[in-house]
């Protein structure tokens, strides 16, 4: 019997994985396995860590045939907008027009298909502090890229826990609807967690400069995911789809932003 119940388990996890997969991005659904929607969000961060390590390895590919910095940071960036159909840079934006246009005309801004200028800015802004903190990385870009994807997707964990929903009126979220608390909905973002810090410590020396350097990453990227998100309920009274992409967008280009200083301080 229990080994039928972790079969269970296994079969509903691989079938919210691919709910992810076909959510999150563009990419070809799965063979044999079908999709299942109920609770994507816990396996948001395994999307972000995938996207993270085709970043780097565009990165060391193009490294190596002496591409330089500017030119590798702009294919990095188009291969996360590529891969998620610019999903979480479109909620960055709508939010942005949100957040500008007050609280009496907010959801009439966010619902508007066309993008206003403070959405444009947004994004333009949020474009060159990604691109500064990529080419100031440099070497330590591809170690950064993973880091940071894995925190801005562990931010919606943190916003759909803690905030209300603001467009539950018009239509519930199935996050939501299907949610069954942060204990255990971080679960699968733990296991990619604890793994990142074996692996770490595994591959690198055992001192302290090392030993800060991962309480350094695991700090900052913890303390973002939390603040940006509560920031972005203070301005908009709430969240919603587009507020999580606006903290996954945020998130990571702030911890991009922070991994460039730690890591290369001169």
């Amino acid at each position: 019997e229990t080994v039928e119940v972790v079969i269970l388990i296994f079969k509903n996890w691989l079938r919210d994985l691919a709910g992810a997969w076909v959510f999150y991005t563009i990419l070809p659904k799965w063979p044999i396995i079908k999709p299942r929607f109920k609770r994507i969000a816990r396996f948001s961060s395994y999307i972000g860590v995938l996207i993270g390590f085709l970043q780097s390895i565009v990165w060391l590919l193009l490294k190596y045939f002496n591409w330089p910095n500017i030119s590798i940071a702009l294919i990095s960036i188009a291969i996360s907008i590529l891969i998620t159909g610019g999903l979480h840079f479109d909620g960055l934006m709508d939010t942005a027009d949100g957040i500008s246009a007050g609280p009496s005309k907010r959801i009439k801004a966010m619902k508007d298909s066309r993008v206003g200028a403070m959405g444009v800015q947004s994004l333009v802004i949020i474009l060159i502090f990604q691109i500064a903190a990529i080419i100031k990385l440099d070497f330590y870009a591809p170690f950064a890229f993973p880091i940071a994807a894995f925190w801005g997707r562990v931010s919606q964990l943190f916003a759909i826990e803690n905030y209300e929903y603001i467009f539950k009126r018009e239509s519930p979220s199935f996050h939501h609807k299907y949610w069954e608390g942060l204990s255990k909905e971080l679960k699968p973002s733990l296991i990619i967690f604890f793994t990142g810090i074996i692996v770490f410590l595994f591959l690198s020396n055992f001192n302290i400069s090392n030993t800060l350097l991962l309480i350094y990453c695991i700090l900052s990227g913890l303390i973002t995911s939390i603040l940006i998100p509560d920031l972005i309920n203070k301005f908009l009274g709430g969240q919603c789809g587009d507020g999580y992409g606006a903290g996954l967008v945020t998130t990571e280009t702030t911890n991009l932003l922070l991994l460039s200083f730690i890591l290369v301080p001169n």
